[in-house]
């Protein structure tokens, strides 16, 4: 066993020092407050110095029983939880409809997929527009329901609209679904682990019954965290507590909440960040509009390489976006380094985040990009494919 493998000397960060526009790193960059408590907060259980009530969201020093109440005013709901993920909050919601059907967008993570399969829910797709915008429409929704109705006699018990997919960083119309699901009578998880915590959300205003976020992707939190916000209607149900009592001991644990496993496992840094992050973020949502701007600039810019084109919606709403690129896919076909040539070839100019043998297409992400940041990154796209004769717009 090599124990030296661990030693910090090697455990450098293979993105440090560069300019990193993965697509799921972008949002969870932290502010320098977060930065702070750190050190401070480090250890395991830090948060449970002074745990009184047996739920790390009840504890009031540090305030986190404050901190859910502030986090679910913040996105217009009553009352959240932070859990491992969004994925964990999905599960939650979904095991209170155990059985049930749901109909969700076809370009929801496969953690909806997951979460729904765990709780034994039959899934309904709402199909997207395909190539090249992959649009979902909320129209789709009430088609589904139908559908759903005529195949099970009732309409579904649950829905659920992806806000930005991962894929191609589209921006689902979520006011008009959740008009919908409001005349259907079928509660919305709203999953927001690209928007919010980076755009403005509402979850009144969209009339979503859940919304579902993702900590460590868009709230500038350390991994792992998300959070679960509901109205007072729904919270009893997902936030039902254990009723289980040892036939034995007699014992039973009657202010844990069921699906979430007692206590959310966010005892440390993930809580703690996510809290001292939190007034930036407040803030840093009003900037939406600047990043769409810087988004769409980009956008011009990649678009002036030889066959770069993007993939999705126009124009674009969101930092996440997803590129097609013929020409660099025909440079990898005979570079020595196949498909991993425009990696190292980025990495080269301190750029890092595209997928290390992507070519033909990829995914980056812009979102808190300088202006000076974001030219940078496209002089060195631009500057590979003159490099190897693509052609340029000047």
């Amino acid at each position: 066993m090599d124990l030296n493998r661990y030693h910090p000397n090697n455990l450098k960060r293979v993105s440090s020092g560069m300019i990193n526009v993965h697509p799921i790193q972008r949002g969870g960059i932290l502010t320098e407050e977060a930065r702070r408590v750190l050190l401070e907060w480090a250890d395991g259980y830090s948060v449970c110095d002074v745990c009184l009530e047996g739920r790390v969201d009840l504890v009031k020093n540090p305030p986190i029983d404050e901190f859910k109440q502030d986090v679910a005013e913040f996105l217009g709901m009553d009352t959240a939880r932070f859990t491992a993920g969004a994925r964990h909050a999905k599960f939650a919601i979904m095991s209170a409809f155990k059985n049930g059907t749901l109909v969700l967008d076809s370009l929801a993570h496969y953690t909806s997929y997951i979460a729904a399969e765990l709780n034994g829910i039959r899934v309904y797709e709402v199909p997207n527009s395909g190539y090249p915008d992959f649009r979902i429409d909320p129209e789709g929704y009430a088609t589904t329901f139908e559908r759903v109705k005529e195949e099970t006699g009732r309409y579904p018990d649950l829905a659920l609209l992806t806000h930005v997919d991962y894929r191609y960083g589209n921006l689902a119309d979520a006011r008009k679904v959740g008009k919908i699901c409001e005349e259907y009578e079928v509660s919305l998880v709203l999953n927001t682990a690209y928007t919010s915590g980076i755009m403005e959300v509402d979850g009144k205003k969209l009339r979503a019954s859940f919304i579902v976020g993702s900590g460590h992707k868009s709230w500038a939190a350390t991994a792992p965290i998300g959070i679960l916000a509901t109205n007072y209607e729904l919270a009893d149900s997902v936030f039902r507590t254990s009723k289980l009592r040892g036939d034995w001991s007699g014992r039973a644990f009657t202010k844990k909440e069921l699906a979430l496993f007692g206590c959310s496992p966010v005892y440390g840094l993930p809580v703690m960040t996510l809290m001292a992050s939190f007034p930036r973020v407040v803030e840093r949502v009003k900037r939406w509009d600047e990043e769409v701007e810087k988004a769409r600039w980009f956008v011009r810019e990649m678009e002036k390489i030889e066959g770069v084109e993007l993939i999705g919606e126009r124009p674009k709403n969101h930092t996440l976006m997803h590129f097609e690129s013929p020409a660099f896919h025909h440079i990898a076909k005979k570079h020595r380094k196949r498909g991993y040539f425009l990696y190292h070839e980025l990495k080269k100019r301190k750029v890092f985040g595209v997928q290390a043998g992507m070519t033909k297409n990829f995914k980056l992400n812009t979102y808190g990009l300088s202006w000076e940041e974001l030219e940078k990154v496209a002089w060195a796209f631009k500057d590979i494919a003159e490099k190897y004769g693509v052609e340029v717009e000047d």
